[in-house]
């Protein structure tokens, strides 16, 4: 029987058969080496342990699934069950990769290089020029493109499995999320906050969803560094906002969530007006954002839904884009919810597709109180976008 993360290898190597049907492209070649030190961003789909030599994953429109690995790494890649052919060499690759292509003959030929794309960008300009002369030795040159539609694709369509996964992840980001509400006192520091979650997380026998310096984000009052700077000592005051930016990792598959609280003052039972006006202005924005995800849709004018809503209640625009796929890395995937802006390139103009994960993080100043942002997590259906999140409606009220 095959292990969890066997099986969704196969799942996912079998995926890309059809995806390559779909495209028009006759192959798909992943060029990789010693990837502990530099792994391809998409090889955790195509194979479970580290490799060290020279290595190509060739998968076909054809149904074709070749491997060729160094002699030590070819039975845990035999293991997986996935690959027609495993095939190994001592001395190096060239023999064997080209003896393959010459016998597949393929039309076109996907590697991975993006331009627009950085989860798509694995193959290094090193291993570009080795597997182009590889390619023009085997006069097949000319027929490169890029793989980016096909990774795209794979990393996109979350499977079942896949989905599974992720909503743990963020259940359990959320019990941690709660957690933190109960801890948080004024007289505390960002820092004391986020070593408490950090705690829970170890505790709770799970990895967290990026860095550990800056995962939780931990922010509090006005003039922040904001949410990717490290906690502070700055101590949580009456008030004032504070926010939370967190996720965690379930059998390597993320959540990304951020939570909104209001230290209340002495003698307060409720938040401010504008804090609550605030709070009120991001929640209905998110809302009707996610009322805007369909399939088909680009997340160009999904962004512009959330963005109008902010800055016709007079506040100013958000300096980011509304919302990022979620995947194996907190950011993952190439359709974002965003503005045309040239950071973003082409991204906010890539079609919205069932079964991608988003996040929608609209975010708002309140003056001399804080940040007023929620992050949420949303999946698209043919219905349209649902929660996978459980959606923070009410401002979190800190006695």
């Amino acid at each position: 029987m095959l292990k969890e993360n066997d099986m969704l290898i196969n799942e996912k190597v079998n995926q890309s058969v059809s995806i390559l049907r779909e495209f028009g492209i006759d192959c798909w070649v992943t060029f990789v080496r010693e990837t502990a030190l530099n792994g391809d961003p998409i090889l955790p789909f195509l194979v479970d342990s580290a490799l060290t030599w020279h290595s190509a994953f060739i998968i076909t429109a054809s149904g074709r699934k070749i491997a060729i690995v160094g002699k030590y790494d070819r039975q845990s890649v035999e293991d997986l069950s996935v690959y027609d052919q495993v095939l190994d060499f001592v001395e190096g690759i060239n023999e064997v990769f080209l003896k393959t292509m010459r016998s597949l003959n393929p039309k076109s030929i996907a590697i991975n290089f993006s331009k627009e794309s950085e989860s798509c960008d694995g193959l290094t300009h090193g291993m570009y020029l080795t597997l182009m002369e590889l390619l023009s030795e085997a006069g097949m040159q000319d027929r490169v493109v890029s793989a980016e539609q096909v990774i795209s694709a794979v990393r996109q369509r979350k499977s079942p499995y896949e989905i599974r996964l992720m909503k743990s992840a963020v259940r359990s980001a959320e019990t941690i999320l709660s957690e933190a509400g109960r801890f948080i006192k004024p007289g505390k520091t960002e820092a004391e906050v986020a070593e408490f979650m950090q705690k829970r997380v170890k505790h709770m026998g799970l990895d967290l969803a990026w860095d550990p310096k800056v995962c939780p984000s931990v922010f509090t009052g006005p003039d922040t560094a904001g949410a990717h700077y490290n906690p502070t000592k700055r101590v949580v005051k009456r008030g004032q906002i504070l926010n939370i930016d967190f996720g965690v990792k379930v059998k390597g598959y993320c959540s990304d969530l951020q939570r909104t609280y209001y230290i209340l003052n002495k003698g307060e039972t409720r938040a401010p007006a504008e804090v609550q006006r605030g709070f009120d202005t991001i929640v209905r924005s998110i809302e009707e954002s996610r009322k805007a995800i369909n399939i088909g849709v680009q997340g160009v004018g999904v962004d512009k839904v959330a963005r109008d809503i902010i800055t016709a209640a007079g506040y100013p625009e958000f300096p980011h884009g509304l919302g990022h796929q979620v995947g194996r890395f907190a950011h993952d995937g190439t359709a974002l919810l965003g503005p045309a802006w040239e950071k973003y390139a082409e991204k906010p103009f890539v079609p919205i597709e069932e079964n991608m994960v988003f996040t929608i993080e609209p975010r708002l100043p309140v003056h001399e109180r804080g940040i007023a942002t929620v992050e949420e997590m949303v999946i698209v259906r043919k219905s349209g976008a649902e929660f996978i999140s459980r959606p923070q409606r009410k401002l979190i009220l800190i006695h």
